[in-house]
């Protein structure tokens, strides 16, 4: 049997296939960041698959960074994906919630009274943002003062809960892609003196905290994280990628937690000789848990990253994109849809839910 068609037990849940549907930014909630009927019929298309990540989803209103994406904060929100949950429980599906908060990485035309985007200190991620008023030039962050993070760390822990509530079998913390944990990480957009800068584990202690209160609350066996060790974009860079990485899963390890998710580098390191090329087998050694790797994998590519050991399971993103029924593709050696970037983030059904079947 194909590796990635084989099952996995996954702490308390049993995963029918290896394979992973990678969290995918489309914005399309509805209005106030509610998930609606349409986003329920998305995933539950891709309830075959082994396990599924939903989207990014802000854990406030200061979380956001992009128009039309939702969120897990409001009542409303959580009855929106408590229709989502149901549709994938109802198709044999497991599905677990990204939790976000996207840090600089924002505007203030998309912040609660046009604030500025917060992060671990005063740096523009020196890229552009796209508003109500169209695309904008990132703006110097506000760095969080010393009293604010205990209540950022607060609530990532109310949007776990919220994530049970609304009926999901897990969450995943977003630390990864330049966010605002990764902003704490990496020394280039940390120049923090207090102890949540300087040292390695003085810049990873918002996502150890972050990792603790959501173990706490919710069980570190519903608890998964996701990391880029090699991610360049926005601006991030760190002097010592494995010094800092190395660290963090070590620490990570001793959690317990459902698994780890780890991003191969999605840009060229030409220019970052100093950076990992390859992470899941870089890392693998400082996990003993369940990894997931993802980063541009094809069926024959994810299979071999199963067999070679470097990884428990493998995740994909564009091609469940294109590919509703992605297993049922791989199982029977079909063609695969080619995915329409045109719609990616377009409001409509169109090149959401109109792709194609096998069968």
């Amino acid at each position: 049997m194909n590796s990635l068609l084989q099952p996995l037990k996954l702490r308390n849940l049993t995963l029918k296939n290896r394979i992973v549907m990678a969290p995918l930014t489309r914005r399309r909630a509805g209005e106030g960041g509610v998930p609606v009927e349409m986003n329920a019929l998305y995933y539950a298309q891709r309830a075959s698959a082994g396990l599924i990540i939903a989207e990014a989803s802000q854990i406030s209103p200061q979380g956001v960074g992009y128009l039309n994406t939702p969120g897990i904060h409001t009542p409303e929100q959580v009855e929106g994906w408590r229709k989502v949950t149901a549709a994938v429980h109802d198709n044999g599906g497991l599905i677990f919630l990204q939790l976000w908060h996207v840090g600089r990485v924002s505007h203030s035309l998309l912040q609660p009274d046009n604030a500025l985007p917060v992060s671990a200190s005063a740096l523009s991620g020196g890229d552009y943002i796209t508003t109500p008023q169209g695309k904008k030039p990132m703006e110097v962050a506000r760095p969080l003062r010393l009293d604010e993070i205990p209540g950022i760390v607060d609530d990532y822990r109310k949007a776990a809960r919220n994530a049970m509530l609304a009926g999901f079998d897990g969450v995943e913390i977003h630390a990864a892609n330049s966010y605002l944990p990764d902003q704490f990480m990496h020394s280039s957009s940390n120049t923090r003196k207090d102890a949540y800068g300087g040292s390695i584990e003085n810049r990873c202690r918002l996502t150890l905290e972050v990792t603790d209160a959501i173990c706490e609350e919710i069980g570190s066996e519903r608890t998964g994280i996701r990391l880029s060790p090699s991610n360049i974009r926005y601006g991030m860079d760190d002097k010592d990628p494995a010094g800092l990485f190395g660290y963090v899963i070590g620490e990570l390890d001793k959690r317990n937690l459902a698994y780890l998710h780890l991003v191969e580098p999605m840009l060229p390191l030409d220019d970052h000789p100093h950076m990992i090329p390859h992470v899941a087998k870089h890392f693998r050694k400082h996990f003993s848990g369940t990894l997931i790797t993802a980063g541009n994998y094809t069926p024959e590519s994810g299979s071999v990253a199963l067999e070679s050991g470097i990884a428990d399971l493998v995740a994909f993103g564009r091609l469940f994109i294109a590919n509703p029924d992605l297993p049922d593709r791989i199982a029977l050696n079909a063609p695969l849809n080619k995915p329409d970037t045109n719609t990616f983030y377009t409001r409509g059904p169109e090149g959401y839910i109109d792709y194609p079947f096998i069968k």
